[in-house]
């Protein structure tokens, strides 16, 4: 079995058994390889221990389910991992500086209401820019836009294990549903990265973004609350702007690493493309 495939099957298991057991040993055994042997190999080619992998995962999945929904914040942590709920809200603040109820309560943004109070939306930078043409790279993804960090972790290691970074620009989103009118089974999406290299590489897909005017708002947070940015983007700078929205899909091009970035200081360019 390729290096490639035992570690593709190893994110999936993570990212499918939130909940289950993430130990090195198992991981190990998914992967088919010696425990000791599969640390290694698992480090050097994400950059990441399994560990800390896993613990990023389990905390970004808590944080989406906090801003979406009503559920109980013991059972978010019972559900991502997390038995004993000290344990979690102590990794929680640790990783995104506030208590999962705090979290909650500046994240949680419900549109309808905001759009009445728009005076509560908190705005990030807007300016039109001329972007180049981009040709994509990646995996498909279908269901919830929050779920598709397993398709962009798949192809962050496809790509990290041949050798291709020194080929590729930024990780790029593409999201073509609008998940208010979208059954979340059915949304579409693609995570990508810009593929500046000749011969496209087998095993990936691949997604043209249109070049042109593009209004951009550069957002700074945890991928968790990326709504919030829509909401301020599509419900106040739209409306002043004068501008009309091309009928494409928006995409998001990610400027840092959340493996090295506390989630307070990560920043993603939410591009709408314009007529």
């Amino acid at each position: 079995m390729r290096y490639e495939d035992r570690l593709l099957r190893v994110l999936t298991y993570i990212h499918d058994n939130p909940d289950g057991d993430l130990s090195l040993d198992q991981l190990a055994d998914v992967a088919a390889m010696s425990r000791f042997h599969w640390h290694r190999v698992f480090h050097a080619m994400t950059g990441e221990t399994c560990a800390q992998v896993v613990r990023r995962m389990r905390l970004h999945r808590a944080a989406g389910r906090l801003v979406r929904e009503q559920t109980a914040v013991d059972e978010i942590a019972q559900n991502c991992g997390y038995p004993n709920p000290r344990s979690f809200a102590q990794a929680f603040r640790a990783s995104y500086g506030v208590s999962p109820i705090a979290f909650r309560k500046t994240g949680q943004l419900d549109a309808p209401a905001l759009l009445q109070r728009k005076g509560d939306i908190a705005m990030h930078p807007v300016e039109i820019r001329n972007h180049k043409p981009r040709r994509l790279i990646g995996l498909p993804h279908k269901g919830a836009y929050m779920a598709i960090g397993e398709k962009f972790e798949s192809a962050a290691a496809m790509i990290a294990a041949r050798n291709l970074w020194d080929q590729c620009g930024p990780m790029i989103g593409v999201y073509f549903d609008d998940p208010d009118a979208v059954d979340e089974s059915d949304l579409r999406s693609f995570a990508g990265v810009e593929w500046r290299g000749d011969q496209e590489p087998d095993g990936f897909e691949s997604v043209d973004i249109r070049g042109g005017r593009t209004a951009v708002m550069t957002y700074k947070g945890p991928y968790a609350t990326l709504k919030s940015g829509y909401d301020a983007l599509y419900g106040v700078w739209l409306p002043q702007s004068g501008e009309t929205p091309a009928d494409l899909p928006c995409y998001e091009v990610y400027l840092n690493d959340p493996r090295e970035t506390a989630p307070e200081d990560l920043l993603t360019d939410l591009c709408m493309p314009l007529a």
